[in-house]
């Protein structure tokens, strides 16, 4: 009985010895990578995945009457996400159409008042001709007469009602230059009307383009292929112009991931070195990136207070440079990265970049 348990006993060691040597072999192993790993990698676990994640925004206020999406709901560009009452809009941009045509026929009115002026101005002035060849002959025709009274052949009474006459004939003359000048004056007074018109319209049109503008508001359309978040409307709701509607995100860019690294690790980073990605829903998948772009500052620098070192409570504390890491692969693969997933990025030591 005595041989029996030291057998066991020689067993349980021998076993136990196994697996120890085991243990501290898979110890070894697991320590020789976590060193080799750091030794070869700077990684980092304070790294997510980021997208271009916009507010749907309407440019138009009224009432909804009708929302073409769910949450969560793939959309593709031009895609009309939600309809707003367009009616108001449509009436105003009637209105300004009828004004413009107001405007217009205000235009020909006054057109054809100018020719009819015109032609009112080309008849003074050749009553000015007139006028003018009347003068003319009176006063040869006084001219004469002084002749002849100064030679006794006239009486000064025949002589009076010729200068009477010539008198007159200025009169009419004075008046016809007169009533020329006004015809000239309202023909410009009907061109300056034109002018004011032309603006007026010019105006309308304008307007009637930011009616116009309006009403394509009141349909609200998917300005990118993406993927809506969450749906926080419903048909029948007011809206204002300016207020979010939903959250998109869009597909037709690249995803990157934001690695905040250590100060100390960055020393040897430079755009365009190869990145390991492995996010923490994947475990088992390995994503692959290529650095972008290195922050000019600390993330602390650009928060809401940023720390002042020189306050007299100095602690020395490690800082962190965002890095930013677009990924690569085909998007079917990256379509499992979404937007704010924590990762773990390993950029390699030492690439050679010639």
């Amino acid at each position: 009985m005595k041989k029996q348990y030291t057998a066991i006993d020689r067993l349980i060691t021998r076993i136990t010895g196994w697996l120890a040597g085991m243990m501290v072999l898979a110890l070894f192993i697991w320590g020789a990578r976590i060193l080799w790993r750091y030794h070869r990698y700077e990684q980092t676990d304070d790294a997510q995945v980021e997208e271009y994640v916009n507010p749907v925004i309407s440019r138009a206020g009224g009432f909804i009457t009708d929302v073409r999406f769910d949450e969560n709901q793939p959309v593709h560009r031009g895609d009309t996400l939600l309809l707003i009452d367009s009616r108001e809009y449509m009436i105003q941009q009637v209105q300004t159409e009828a004004s413009i045509a107001k405007a217009q026929a205000q235009l020909q009115v006054l057109e054809s008042n100018a020719r009819t002026l015109q032609k009112a101005a080309g008849a003074a002035e050749a009553q000015t001709s007139a006028g003018q060849a009347k003068v003319w002959k009176q006063e040869l025709e006084y001219a004469r007469y002084q002749k002849l009274y100064t030679e006794e052949a006239a009486t000064g009474q025949q002589i009076e009602n010729v200068k009477a006459t010539l008198d007159v004939y200025k009169s009419e003359y004075r008046t016809a230059l007169e009533n020329y000048d006004a015809a000239n004056a309202k023909v410009e007074d009907i061109v300056a009307e034109k002018a004011v018109v032309h603006a007026e319209i010019v105006r309308l049109k304008a307007l009637l383009e930011r009616h116009k503008l309006d009403v394509s508001y009141t349909a609200i359309l998917a300005p990118y292929d993406g993927r809506i978040g969450k749906r926080t409307v419903e048909p029948g709701q007011m809206i204002n112009a300016g207020e979010v509607l939903a959250y998109i995100v869009d597909n037709e860019t690249d995803k990157w991931v934001v690695a905040n690294y250590k100060e100390t690790q960055v020393a040897h980073m430079h755009i365009g070195d190869t990145v390991r990605i492995v996010a923490d829903a994947y475990p088992d998948h390995v994503f692959h990136g290529r650095v972008i772009s290195l922050s000019p500052a600390t993330g602390s620098s650009f928060s809401l207070l940023p720390p002042d070192n020189a306050t007299g409570n100095y602690v020395k504390i490690v800082q962190r440079i965002p890095v930013r890491i677009r990924i690569e692969g085909d998007r079917r693969e990256t379509e499992l990265l979404k937007s704010g997933m924590n990762a773990n990025v390993y950029v390699r030591k030492g690439q050679n970049h010639e």
